[in-house]
């Protein structure tokens, strides 16, 4: 990385505020590191639109953050991580870029004993297969099993994390799975709006099953990356310790943001940017 000083913020981006969970988790690992977010609230979702219009999206996003002079990039959406991340990494060789679904990938293999892996994701991901061929990278010998779960997304950004109607979702979603004789054991979250119902997901799952978070893994292995680099753990005391930036609508942005951050959030808060 050509300049790594600890005054540099690292930049993290989304189509939404799913990618707050991300954001909540690297805030965790990385206490005193400053994070521009950028939410590209008006081209949401990505999860179902084209590859070729989620690289562009993607693009256009890190290069908004890397105007801001970030030492680092994260990629908080698992679309975007799916189809972009080579074309990123190309475009700014010289700082770090991290998707997520490399970190869950590999999470997901460790903690599986038997090798039956599933993930649920946005239909963008699922159709990708980024979880699947990067899971078979490292366990060729695993079974993968993937499934599109919009209607979790929907949930998760309404807030609704409990009650009958989430675990009868939750339950249409994975049942056939948790029926099958040679059912998964390790479960995999692969979109960042899903951490927050994790208390709901494991509730109909089967003891012993492993849930994997990618908002965490990703977190994790930021750490170590910027750690290896003497970069982390140093930030500047000075600057605002936390920028956001949306495309559109801030006051959506602050509303439903609040439920993935797990903080008060108000629009005044929210910068609005054109990409």
């Amino acid at each position: 990385m050509a300049n790594n000083s600890t005054d540099m913020p690292i930049g993290v981006f989304d189509s939404g505020v799913g990618g707050l969970t991300v954001l909540r988790a690297l805030e965790r690992e990385l206490p005193d590191e400053r994070f521009v977010y950028l939410g590209d609230t008006a081209r949401l979702p990505y999860g179902t639109k084209s590859e070729r219009t989620v690289q562009k999206y993607a693009v256009q996003a890190a290069r908004r953050l890397v105007d801001e002079g970030v030492k680092a990039l994260v990629i908080a959406c698992n679309t975007a991580s799916a189809v972009a991340l080579d074309a990123l990494r190309d475009a700014y060789a010289d700082i770090p870029v991290f998707g997520v679904v490399e970190p869950g990938a590999a999470a997901a293999c460790h903690a599986s004993k038997r090798g039956t892996i599933a993930v649920i994701a946005t239909e963008g991901t699922v159709r990708g297969g980024a979880y699947q061929r990067a899971i078979l990278h490292l366990r060729p010998d695993a079974r993968v099993l993937a499934r599109p779960c919009p209607l979790l997304v929907t949930l998760a950004e309404e807030g609704w994390t409990s009650g009958s109607v989430p675990e009868q979702v939750v339950a249409a979603y994975l049942g056939d799975w948790l029926a099958e004789s040679a059912r998964p054991d390790c479960l995999v979250l692969g979109c960042t709006h899903f951490p927050i119902l994790t208390p709901l997901i494991a509730k109909a799952a089967p003891r012993g099953m492993a849930l994997v978070d990618s908002a965490q893994t990703t977190a994790r292995a930021v750490l170590d990356a910027l750690v290896v680099r003497a970069g982390a753990g140093a930030g500047g005391a000075a600057a605002p310790r936390r920028r956001l930036l949306a495309t559109d609508n801030r006051e959506r942005f602050a509303r439903v943001g609040r439920v993935f951050l797990g903080e008060m959030l108000t629009p005044e808060q929210v910068e609005l940017v054109d990409l």
